[in-house]
């Protein structure tokens, strides 16, 4: 594990991957800045403003691990969270909620679920296939087909239980899971409402960089650095990663690579699932990643509807325009919902920032009985 750990660290400073480090920043990033707080030399301090409470655990429900498959017959981990005082003989709405792309459940999604519980609703949060607690080899793998495979796998498991309203479950996907929980809803109409978080068009992503700032040319270099990889992987060489958050700031690193780091390398967001190495979260392999160049999410987005959909994005985020571009195309009813002075990451965890009255007034609409 070290010698792969040393080669990753040593190849991720070429060009190309530096390239691929920009573009694959839509997994988990912000859109403000607190630079004075993360000074070269200076102790780190996590930027716990704005209510930042990733950790958050609530006594006012219960959470149990669960474990599903997919039609993958892969195993996915969730935990389930139900409001105490629930009326186990009664059938209640749920809400299935997807972490950000590189992350975990216990980075956001716990969080958002365990507010929405608060609420009301009955709420898993999963680990997307490959992540986390979930199955599937080799580890941090992209597979966009069965990431939304997932999302329908926890409405079948949710919809099985005794006290869930089958006709009445929804979904919340938080970054790139946003992307992947509409892929889900084009076809599978059991997804009654559709809300996104700082969403990432994760194909537009890393086919066309930020504000199409990518060319053709350096996305060749991309497929071909990729495509080169897989003859030293498939003759058993070591496995190389990609993207994701650096592991350390100095005085050249990006305003985007510093809020990156203050979520998922400090105590902030920080978390290491079991079994799993620091080095290699939020990387995810080079050789998948460029699976997402085939992923198109908004194509014939406009056929969930009359299912409603809700875009909630920062005023600030660098991902704005993948929240914008999905409110343009989808068909009626949507709403796309602007958090002022949010970036992206700031609604990861900033409970002050997170429009949750808004969220609970959408899902309890939209998944109330007909």
């Amino acid at each position: 594990m070290m010698s792969t750990m040393k080669k990753f660290k040593m190849k991720k400073k070429s060009i190309i991957t530096r390239v691929l480090t920009v573009i694959a920043l839509g997994l988990l990033l912000t859109g403000t800045i607190v630079a004075s707080k993360t000074s070269v030399g200076a102790a780190y301090t996590p930027d716990m403003s704005n209510g930042a409470d990733n950790f958050y655990k609530s006594n006012k429900i219960t959470m149990k691990k669960v474990e599903f498959k997919n039609q993958y017959n892969m195993n996915v981990a969730g935990n389930l969270f139900i409001p105490k005082g629930l009326k186990k003989n009664t059938k209640n709405p749920a809400i299935i909620v997807g972490h950000p792309m590189g992350a975990v459940k216990e980075q956001s999604a716990n969080l958002y679920a365990q507010k929405m519980a608060e609420r009301g609703f009955v709420t898993l949060s999963l680990d997307l296939s490959f992540w986390g607690e979930s199955e599937g080899q080799p580890r941090n793998a992209v597979s966009p087909d069965i990431y939304a495979e997932d999302f329908s796998a926890a409405v079948d498991f949710l919809g099985t239980r005794s006290f869930v309203d089958r006709e009445r479950i929804g979904v919340l996907g938080i970054c790139g899971s946003g992307s992947f929980a509409i892929s889900a809803a084009k076809i599978d109409p059991r997804m009654k409402a559709i809300a996104t978080v700082s969403m990432y068009d994760m194909g537009a992503a890393n086919r066309n960089g930020l504000k199409h700032s990518q060319t053709l040319e350096q996305r060749k270099k991309i497929l071909e650095e990729a495509v080169e990889q897989r003859y030293v992987e498939f003759t058993g060489g070591e496995t190389k990663y990609t993207s994701g958050t650096v592991h350390e700031l100095n005085e050249n690193s990006t305003p985007i690579e510093r809020e990156f780091y203050d979520f998922y390398r400090t105590p902030r967001g920080e978390f290491t699932p079991k079994g799993s190495s620091p080095e290699l979260t939020t990387h995810p392999t080079l050789t998948s990643n460029i699976k997402f160049m085939n992923f198109y999410p908004f194509e014939d987005i406009e056929t969930i509807s009359p299912r409603p959909m809700l875009f909630i994005t920062g005023e600030n985020a660098h991902s704005r325009e993948f929240s914008e571009d999905a409110y343009k195309l989808a068909g009626k009813p949507k709403e796309l919902y602007i958090v002022p002075g949010a970036g992206h990451v700031d609604l990861y965890d900033r409970v002050n920032l997170i429009p949750f009255d808004k969220l609970e007034s959408f899902f309890k609409e939209n998944l109330k009985k007909r």
